[in-house]
């Protein structure tokens, strides 16, 4: 007890209570002092009475300290303390010993091995699980994969803890004297799509160094060095962009890098693999489950090379000097398509290579990825650049990261022949229609469909067409076509999207540079003076614009409808087994009559089918998908509504639709004939 208190009980001031606008910690109430009245003297015989009484009062005192109070003050907030170093552009002493066993790709479990040497007199460690991956725009760390973790100095376990407030951070207490220390990780892989991404099977393997290793906080991430390695299983060929790379036995060792070139360049590796000069430094490497969708078609191939010729006429030069393209070919594989300054992730169909006419849908990936080398790895907005794997990443310029790249993608697909004219005309013309009736519009713009890697990355949407999606990929890809038809009318034809690409991401630079919105609109002005920031403002950022269809008509086509899938829907509708009525009764299909989906405010939509509900039988058919097109066809002469009997759990109905407008697909159309400036846009700029 303070000695205050002892004074003032002295003056008679007793009674000890607790009350909530002093109160203080968590819940009690700070003591404070009540004034009694004072008990007075009357006589000498009552001197031994008061005294009593003073007892008393002392001893309901100290009962009332020790009592809990009951009188308990509403919560304050605690402080928030972050105890994380943040990143700063100086080098981390010593280079970090990385290796990592990738034998049990059986069971997708593998085993990392990190020596990390720490300066003198270090006694907290704190070590980083990269949660920001770039590429993925979004807090994707796989932290939960991470199964096993445990530190040792000398030989010795040492005491960790993970941080409170960031849960992949970790405090390693060291002892006095110690000079590195030593951490193992288990990583446990996804077996199947609904764990994460597959990036194993018995037949091939996709290495993520950030995936399987921590590193120190504190430092940009180009300033912390690691010497790699890894071991594969018995006989598996490998590739990567990493540098010097040797073996022993099974056991690929890499010279020594920096953290972010790291996380930067994967590695593929696998029973059979095919490697393919493209020229210009740059190599197709294939990876297949099965050694004879090894046997790629040659006229592919000789596509693929000139991509990368076309890729160079455009940007007029590269920012890498070698690069590799890493492909999967697996249906049993993660959906694999990430950038990286020197190679490139994806997946495809196994005989994608080998049978590209009937694959054409999944080759889209390769242009696209290659062109991010430019367009978001050399140069990328600037908050899209953090210096570790730990800050937050800003997105707002994803519709020209990724959106423009999306163009691109389409361009030099055609360009190049990777994929054919027709294909890509396709994916644009579902891009239009999609977007011609997307009620999400109305409520939600471009640019606020780039936060959406972080609320909602790669999450199912029930109603996609009122939420919306990653848009800026498409829908971005839609204005800038736009973009590349203003600038070619207002210089007679003299400038185009293709200058933008040379000057703002061309060159022969290594490195990365960022820009902001600012520098987007400068570099359009100098090519042809406009209203550019408006036109971003309008397009962009404002909800409720119209449908994406000026660069598409401004290029001479138009967006149409057929009773036939255009080459794009087709082939995917083909490889699923799926029907696609999305365009007339509004819904997709499987195989077995179950919705995949509903467009919002359509004939399903008022129907009120749902996701998830079967049906059973069309017009007193039983379904198949012919039973549900003939239907659709019949309407459309008939006054009568589609019938259909639906099961929904264990609720079965019947369900009329009244829909007359027969089936549905999108398609691009030239307005006139003859030759137009999409067609223009597509046509190569290289021979051969």
């Amino acid at each position: 007890m303070h000695d205050g208190w002892v004074h003032k009980m002295s003056l008679g001031l007793a009674d000890v209570r607790r009350d909530p606008p002093f109160a203080e910690g968590h819940g009690q109430g700070r003591p404070w002092l009540v004034q009694v009245p004072e008990i007075k003297r009357k006589s000498t015989e009552g001197h031994g009475r008061k005294n009593t009484l003073l007892r008393h009062a002392a001893a309901v005192l100290l009962a009332l300290l020790a009592a809990p109070s009951f009188a308990q003050s509403a919560p304050h907030a605690v402080p928030i303390v972050d105890t994380i170093p943040t990143a700063r552009d100086v080098a981390y002493p010593g280079t970090i010993a990385l290796q990592v066993d990738a034998t049990d790709v059986w069971r997708s479990i593998f085993r990392t091995r990190e020596e990390i040497p720490v300066a003198s007199g270090t006694h907290d460690l704190i070590l980083l699980y990269p949660q920001w991956r770039p590429g993925n725009h979004s807090p994707s760390g796989r932290m939960a994969q991470v199964s096993e973790l445990r530190f040792t100095v000398a030989g010795k376990p040492v005491r960790w803890r993970r941080d409170p407030l960031e849960p992949f951070a970790f405090h390693v207490e060291l002892p006095p004297g110690a000079t590195s220390v030593t951490a193992e990780l288990t990583y446990a892989g996804a077996l199947q799509s609904s764990e994460g991404a597959v990036l194993a099977n018995p037949d091939l393997f996709d290495l993520e160094w950030d995936r399987l290793s921590l590193y120190p906080a504190g430092h940009y991430v180009r300033d912390i060095r690691v010497r790699p390695s890894v071991t594969l299983p018995p006989g598996w060929n490998a590739a990567s962009a990493l540098d010097g790379g040797t073996a022993a036995g099974d056991t690929r060792s890499f010279a020594e890098t920096d953290y972010e070139t790291l996380a930067d360049s994967p590695l593929f590796a696998g029973h059979a693999m095919r490697s393919f000069d493209l020229g210009e430094s740059v190599r197709l490497h294939l990876f297949a489950d099965d050694p004879k969708n090894l046997e790629a078609d040659p006229a592919l191939i000789e596509a693929h090379r000139k991509l990368v010729r076309e890729a160079m006429a455009l940007f007029g030069g590269k920012h890498f000097d070698h690069y590799d393209f890493l492909m999967a070919l697996s249906d049993n594989f993660a959906g694999i398509g990430t950038e990286h300054q020197r190679s490139t992730e994806m997946q495809a169909a196994a005989a994608t290579y080998r049978q590209p006419a009937q694959h054409g849908e999944e080759l889209r990936v390769v242009a696209h990825e290659f062109t991010h080398s430019w367009n978001g790895k050399f140069k990328r907005p600037a908050r899209l650049w953090t210096p570790d794997f730990r800050t937050p990443m800003q997105g707002d310029l994803l519709w020209v990261y990724e959106g423009q790249t999306q163009f691109w993608g389409y361009v030099l697909g055609a360009r190049s022949g990777v994929q054919s004219k027709d294909m890509v005309l396709g994916e644009m013309a579902s891009s239009a229609a999609s977007y011609a009736s997307m009620p999400g519009r109305a409520w939600r713009s471009v640019e606020d469909t780039t936060a959406e890697p972080v609320v909602a990355y790669h999450q199912a949407k029930v109603w996609p067409t009122l939420t919306r999606s990653e848009d800026y990929y498409r829908e971005g890809a839609l204005v800038w076509l736009e973009v590349d038809q203003i600038l070619r009318r207002r210089t007679g034809g003299k400038r185009g999207l293709d200058d933008f690409a040379r000057a703002f991401f061309g060159g022969n630079d290594r490195g990365q540079v960022t820009y902001e919105l600012a520098d987007v609109i400068a570099a359009l002005n100098a090519l042809a003076p406009y209203d550019w920031r408006q036109f971003f403002a309008e397009r962009i950022q404002s909800p409720g614009q119209p449908a994406p269809l000026a660069g598409i008509e401004a290029a001479g086509y138009r967006l149409a409808f057929r009773d036939t899938p255009n080459p794009y829907e087709a082939e995917i509708l083909t490889s699923a087994g799926a029907l696609s009525l999305s365009y007339s009764l509004g819904m997709t299909l499987d195989r077995t009559g179950k919705i995949g989906g509903v467009r919002w405010e359509t004939p399903a939509f008022a129907a009120r089918l749902v996701e998830g509900m079967q049906v059973m039988a069309v017009d007193g058919k039983a379904y198949s998908h012919d039973a549900m097109k003939a239907a659709v066809v019949a309407a459309k002469d008939s006054a009568e509504p589609i019938r259909l009997l639906v099961k929904r759990g264990d609720t079965v109905m019947s369900v009329a639709i009244d829909y007359h407008g027969g089936l549905r697909y999108p398609w691009l159309e030239p307005k006139a004939p003859g030759a137009q400036p999409l067609d223009q846009l597509f046509a190569p700029r290289t021979r051969g």
